[in-house]
């Protein structure tokens, strides 16, 4: 008996602290996924940014490996030369330990004992000069390659972190979404619309542009992606690869887009300007008839939105590419 009275006193606690915890308001709730959505965006463009210099990255390795082939050839085609010369020193009674030396074939251990080459033969200090400077530059572009692919490493890891952290704020926001209505999530944050299909004139750079966005409606917001469809595209880069189907080169992220290209006024914004939105960690391409189509946020597809609700809010203006 006392046990049960007992047991039943604990469901009395536990159900008791269950109803005590609050429930957020709902404009607690809209206030809380404003605030994750524009962290969001925040860690998205960081995301871009670490994206893109990995790529650079990436490149700088291809090129320092091109010149690691070309050093090590001359290299070794200089340490035969030089072998041949140590061999005729060796033959004639002198030197046995360049011989050793120059069979370890490491640039950096003949550079830490290049006395004993330097004194094979006077006649053929041209040669030996000619090698070690070939041994420093092998050595050289070694130790660039290392770096580079340690900071490739350090790069991705990055990107990594990032993601996770970004999968951790995306389920946040779907939580917090499940408290709202459809109408609410628009007035609190990017998303909302709807589809359509393009068919006005591809002439212009710039209706090419939005053809191109008109034409990945519905493919998957993806952070850090640039397309195609099955891959998906985040913000920047939905307005990146539009005008680089149109044939114009713009920077990767929205920050930069922001900062570089031209500004122009809301009252002479065209279709195929970019806006930019919430200090410019967002961006949308301009369609025209007060509409943009727009890649939101992670868990929604790329929309044909009108220019209200929270894009209206949070607009910090235009640029055309």
């Amino acid at each position: 008996m006392t046990v049960s009275v007992a047991a039943a006193g604990l469901l009395i606690g536990i159900s008791a602290s269950a109803i005590a915890k609050p429930t957020p308001t709902l404009s607690q709730a809209q206030a809380k996924l404003s605030k994750v959505q524009a962290q969001m965006r925040t860690l998205v463009q960081q995301y871009d940014q670490v994206q893109q210099q990995l790529a650079s990255t990436n490149q700088r390795l291809a090129i320092i490996h091109k010149q690691l082939a070309a050093n090590s050839a001359r290299y070794a085609s200089l340490r035969q030369q030089v072998t041949r010369i140590a061999i005729t020193a060796y033959e004639d009674g002198n030197l046995n330990s360049s011989i050793a030396l120059l069979t370890s074939g490491k640039p950096q251990q003949i550079l830490n004992q290049s006395s004993i080459l330097l004194e094979l033969s006077q006649s053929n200090n041209a040669q030996i000069e000619q090698f070690l400077a070939a041994a420093r530059q092998l050595d050289a572009t070694q130790l660039a390659a290392k770096r580079t692919q340690a900071g490739i490493l350090q790069l991705k890891l990055g990107l990594v972190q990032r993601k996770a952290a970004l999968q951790k704020l995306v389920n946040q926001a779907q939580s917090l979404v499940n408290q709202l209505t459809p109408a609410q999530v628009t007035a609190v944050g990017p998303g909302g619309g709807g589809s359509s299909t393009y068919t006005g004139p591809t002439s212009t750079q710039a209706q090419k542009a939005v053809a191109f966005a008109y034409s990945k409606i519905g493919c998957p917001y993806v952070w850090g992606g640039t397309g195609p469809c099955a891959a998906g595209y985040d913000c920047s880069g939905l307005t990146m690869s539009a005008w680089a189907a149109a044939g114009v080169s713009i920077p990767r992220t929205s920050g930069s887009q922001w900062s570089s290209l031209p500004h122009v006024s809301t009252a002479s914004m065209q279709p195929g300007d970019i806006m930019v939105f919430s200090g410019a960690s967002h961006v949308g391409i301009y369609v025209g008839n007060n509409k943009l189509i727009d890649a939101p946020v992670p868990g929604q597809n790329v929309e044909l939105i009108s220019f209200s609700g929270w894009y209206q809010s949070n607009f910090d203006g235009a640029v055309r590419p």
